[in-house]
């Protein structure tokens, strides 16, 4: 994902404490479950719906259709606070990060943190955007 163009930079609408923000998702009763650490609360849909209505179905990860969709309009919604941002800038976030999370493995879950979000928010052309999962 390049570097946002505009002068309305992720830098000016993001806490310094989210450093410390981890998003983790999970699969329960094979319902999709996303929570932000710390304080395991709970991701909903609502709020990105309010902007965009890929997947009233809620949450999904993995692969590049409207569930991934809405999750990574959610994500970057929730982490930067800022609705333009978001909508600028989910599709692509979609394609290099929310497609590739997997819930496989020992642990059953993904975990995404506030500097891998950062990292691939501001990677220049070239460079790899996944975050380690």
């Amino acid at each position: 994902m390049s570097r946002p163009s505009d002068t309305h930079s992720i830098e000016q609408t993001r806490p310094a404490s989210d450093c410390d923000i981890a998003y983790v998702g999970y699969r329960q009763s094979g319902q999709a479950i996303v929570e932000k650490r710390p304080g395991q609360e709970r991701l909903t849909p609502e709020r990105s719906l309010a902007l965009v209505n890929h997947s009233p179905s809620g949450f999904e990860w993995g692969y590049g259709g409207s569930g991934p969709a809405q999750l990574a309009l959610a994500l970057l919604l929730d982490y930067t606070g800022d609705e333009a941002f978001a909508l600028d800038h989910y599709q692509e976030f979609k394609t290099e990060v929310v497609s590739q999370l997997d819930c496989a493995g020992s642990a059953g879950s993904w975990r995404l943190t506030g500097p891998e979000i950062d990292a691939v928010l501001h990677e220049t052309p070239g460079e790899p955007a996944a975050p380690s999962i």
